[in-house]
């Protein structure tokens, strides 16, 4: 199969998780009006409504985000990995998908102990790359290393799901050994994998610029109809932020600037549904594939995982415990 091919096949994980994203950010966004108006119309305290409101919307947003989402996601991952090794996947994806999922971590709890300590090895080298840029510029280094560090979450991000979809193709073996295996495999073949990365980018500037400059100027429009909602909050705003002097201050104290901040961020929550639920998903297959045949004919040994003991606290706790 190929990748445009394994992308179709394994798409309805992307329509459900999209379903599941998209109530998410309705239920949040209607929570946060809900409370709004209850808090105007007991007492004139709107803000402390919509604060509430938030709260009961973030917690809905982890719990469905944790129990669904997360076995949506890596059923996807799984079926990727069985399409890129295996060349054919089964007729139902979703149901195969999900048992994959199953048969590998028996729990939720199972399932994050690894993808934690996979995002934990590789975030705590990207953060490496920061302090190296300090200690040769200074301030100046540090600038260009965070720069650089924020390029390299976007590609850990990538490898995360590859070291995840490692741990699906050796299913044969403890899940902490193979997520050792697929850490030990990007520093052994990182130039493979960095040659995916234009396309990575690439793909993600333009799917900003279009998803979500479209979402941006539509939530725009409608915000832009409800002035008399933006009055008091400016004011709150005005009174309580500290620093008065910043940009984004008078922004977020000015009535006619905040519904181009809340469209914005409206815009920017949308494009990152879309493109991680339909955009990502493409891309991923091709650094997938990538990762996979780099690993399969030689896999790492326990003796290369030494080379990791010294660079990552949390790959060398993950070593220990095998």
């Amino acid at each position: 199969m190929d990748n445009k091919q394994i992308y179709k096949k394994t798409l309805g994980f992307s329509l459900r998780r999209a379903f599941w994203d998209i109530l998410t950010v309705v239920l949040f966004a209607g929570l946060c009006t809900l409370g709004f108006f209850i808090g105007q119309k007991v007492g004139d305290h709107g803000l402390l409504g919509l604060v509430i409101g938030a709260i009961v919307g973030l917690v809905l947003v982890v719990l469905i985000g944790r129990f669904i989402s997360y076995a949506l996601k890596a059923g996807q991952i799984a079926m990727m990995t069985r399409g890129v090794s295996e060349g054919e996947l089964p007729d139902n994806v979703i149901k195969e998908g999900k048992k994959v999922v199953k048969e590998r971590f028996a729990t939720v709890a199972a399932f994050f102990a690894i993808t934690n300590a996979i995002k934990g090895i590789f975030n705590q080298i990207g953060r490496g790359v920061t302090k190296l840029g300090e200690s040769i510029g200074g301030d100046t280094g540090g600038a260009v290393g965070s720069a650089v560090s924020s390029v390299m979450q976007t590609i850990v991000n990538y490898l995360c799901d590859c070291c995840l979809g490692w741990v699906f193709y050796r299913k044969d073996v403890k899940a902490a050994k193979a997520a050792c295996e697929g850490a030990v495999l990007y520093f052994k073949h990182g130039k493979t994998f960095f040659k995916n990365m234009g396309r990575v980018f690439g793909m993600g500037l333009v799917s900003l610029i279009l998803i979500g400059g479209v979402f941006g100027g539509l939530f725009y429009w409608i915000l832009s109809g409800h002035p008399e909602f933006y009055g008091p909050m400016a004011t709150w705003m005005a009174e309580n932020l500290t620093d008065q002097t910043s940009n984004i201050t008078q922004l977020l104290t000015n009535p006619k600037t905040l519904p181009i901040v809340f469209a914005a961020i409206g815009g920017l929550i949308v494009w990152g549904i879309l493109h991680s639920v339909f955009i990502r998903p493409f891309v991923l297959v091709g650094v997938l594939r990538n990762y996979i045949n780099s690993g399969k004919d030689q896999i790492p040994s326990e003796e290369s995982f030494s080379m990791l003991d010294n660079k990552s606290a949390k790959f060398r706790k993950l070593h220990s415990e095998l």
